[in-house]
């Protein structure tokens, strides 16, 4: 049965931050992940996992200079010395917060830039994470991005991040696959998911086009989660969906799940 993950930073939005490990734990979850915990004292977080018997399994290094356009420095020519002070920030969070996945955001590349600098550099930086993060036992995870959603991000599909997991050739790096992304841009996702067999680590869902909750739409998640069981999948299911309305009113999908 798949591990269900709360994503604080889309659900339970009804009340401040520090307060949704509350909800998520009434509402039944065990595990939570969110974009970015750097905005809290790690102490003041690790209180309220163990405070709500939660366990925090993924967060993200840090975006960058979000207000100009970053989303993710890794990839950038010339800021490697950022891209590592981030990785061995989210380093010190993770293992404050026993958090066993860390996603490294690559970048957005700016229309004329060159590609495969970025390629490189991303690759380059994310073989620095692996190492530093291999002595605890923490997974590097690459994830995939739609167009719709963060143009020209240098990975937009799941194969461009495959890429990259097997250029990077670590074994604590993974893909981040995310299915609402994955079906955005590649579809077919029974095949998709077997040809990233061994290669994902951390998965997340949400309803398309929309990006909901995993009850509607035209991902078939009952079909998804039943075949990720038959693969013998042990990892957690991160729910990064925009709630239609208050998020427990829509936690119906949950019910055969809670406390899994």
């Amino acid at each position: 049965m798949p591990k269900f993950a709360a994503n604080l930073t889309m659900m339970f939005n009804e009340v401040p931050f520090l307060d949704r490990f509350a909800a998520a734990a009434e509402a039944g979850f065990r595990y939570v992940e969110y974009l970015w915990p750097y905005d809290y004292p790690a102490e003041t977080l690790k209180q309220r996992l163990d405070q709500f018997g939660l366990k925090q399994v993924l967060f993200n290094t840090p975006a960058g200079d979000v207000s100009q356009g970053e989303w993710g420095v890794a990839a950038i020519p010339g800021r490697e010395a950022d891209a590592r002070r981030d990785i061995d920030l989210a380093l010190e969070y993770a293992l404050a917060l026993n958090c066993p996945n860390v996603h490294v955001m690559a970048a957005v590349v700016p229309e004329g830039a060159d590609r495969e600098a970025y390629k490189a550099t991303f690759i380059e930086n994310v073989r620095y994470a692996a190492e530093k993060f291999k002595p605890h036992g923490i997974k590097v995870l690459l994830e995939a991005l739609s167009p719709e959603v963060k143009p020209n991000y240098l990975l937009k599909s799941q194969y461009d991040t495959l890429e990259i997991v097997e250029l990077v050739d670590r074994d604590n790096v993974f893909v981040q696959l995310d299915y609402f992304h994955a079906q955005n841009v590649d579809g077919n996702l029974s095949c998709l998911t077997d040809k990233l067999a061994g290669k994902f680590a951390h998965i997340q869902i949400a309803s398309v086009p929309d990006r909901h909750e995993p009850d509607e739409g035209e991902i078939n998640y009952q079909y998804i989660f039943n075949k990720l069981d038959e693969m013998g999948y042990e990892g957690y299911v991160g729910c990064e969906y925009k709630p239609r309305a208050k998020t427990e009113e829509g936690l119906d999908w949950f019910e055969p799940y809670k406390k899994a």
